[in-house]
């Protein structure tokens, strides 16, 4: 199968064209080839290449910038709003399938026993309304025959991509600050999903693959954590002895809100192995 797999060289654009290259022709894109943001260009180029399934790893995901910036939030929507309804075209044009990644961030938190597939998304920062008017987009587009797996997922960690934009996980930072800090402050009030991008990238695989219908999927890592939870965790494995401190979210003063709990409920799909299992055989690469 023909695969067109944009953003590349991320973080998780990487694993999925190493996942994909192993039985199908993948064309691989970063921001050196195509601009998600352009529609004529990504039409003309989406025309010109025909693949059959195209998997949209490319986003805008600064959520404290894009909250105190106006330009920043600006170029938010145009990655996260328009990019996905400009690729949603441009495969409903040729018949191809979308696949488009979205985050817990576009819930509010106040639902403490998880958020279902079919929940109403309430966005309170500007990141996560940008990344639900991307989800409408192409739905929008759903009634018109378009073919296209919505995935939601959260708290990305694994192998660091190429780009210049791919930014260090939660996990390789701390490691970081605890070679330079003796004691960390962590938000314990923001329970979540970790996921490993290895493990995304082989279920997006498999779902493709699967007979499950299209629509919105919440993959992530088994295990609920917080940030501070998930620290204690990575020092435990990794034998290192430092002091953090429980904090709640308002104490590091960021601009966006965050969800207090947007925990993705997976009903629809297998689930995936614990992130505790996940990170033990990251931190062996």
């Amino acid at each position: 199968m023909k695969t067109l797999i944009l953003g590349a060289k991320g973080n998780l654009g990487q694993q999925l064209a190493e996942v994909f290259a192993l039985d199908n022709e993948v064309i691989a894109w970063d921001r050196g080839e195509i601009d998600i943001t352009d529609r004529e260009l990504i039409l003309k180029k989406i025309a010109d290449i025909k693949p059959e399934l195209v998997i949209n790893a490319a986003a805008y995901n600064a959520v404290d910038k894009c909250e105190s910036d106006d330009a920043e939030y600006e170029l938010a929507k145009k990655v996260n709003i328009d990019g996905p309804k400009f690729l949603a075209e441009a495969c409903l044009k040729i018949g191809a399938t979308l696949i488009h990644y979205s985050t817990d961030y576009v819930f509010d938190g106040e639902k403490e026993s998880g958020y279902e597939e079919t929940d109403e998304p309430k966005p309170i920062n500007r990141y996560g309304k940008s990344k639900f008017h991307g989800e409408k987009k192409i739905l929008e587009l759903s009634g018109q025959g378009l073919k296209w797996y919505l995935i939601r997922t959260s708290k990305l960690f694994g192998p660091k991509g190429e780009s210049e934009m791919a930014k260090p996980s939660f996990f390789d930072l701390m490691l970081k600050l605890s070679g330079e800090k003796d004691e960390l402050n962590l938000v314990d009030g923001e329970k979540s999903c970790f996921t490993y991008t290895p493990d995304l990238a082989r279920a997006t695989k498999k779902l493709v693959e699967s007979n499950k219908g299209y629509g919105i999927y919440h993959l992530t890592n088994s295990g609920p954590c917080t940030w501070y939870e998930g620290a204690v965790e990575l020092f435990k494995l990794k034998n290192i002895s430092i002091k953090i401190n429980p904090v709640d979210s308002d104490y590091l003063k960021r601009p966006a809100k965050r969800p207090s709990s947007s925990v993705l409920l997976n009903t629809k799909f297998e689930p995936l192995r614990n992130w505790r299992e996940a990170l033990a055989e990251y931190l062996k690469i």
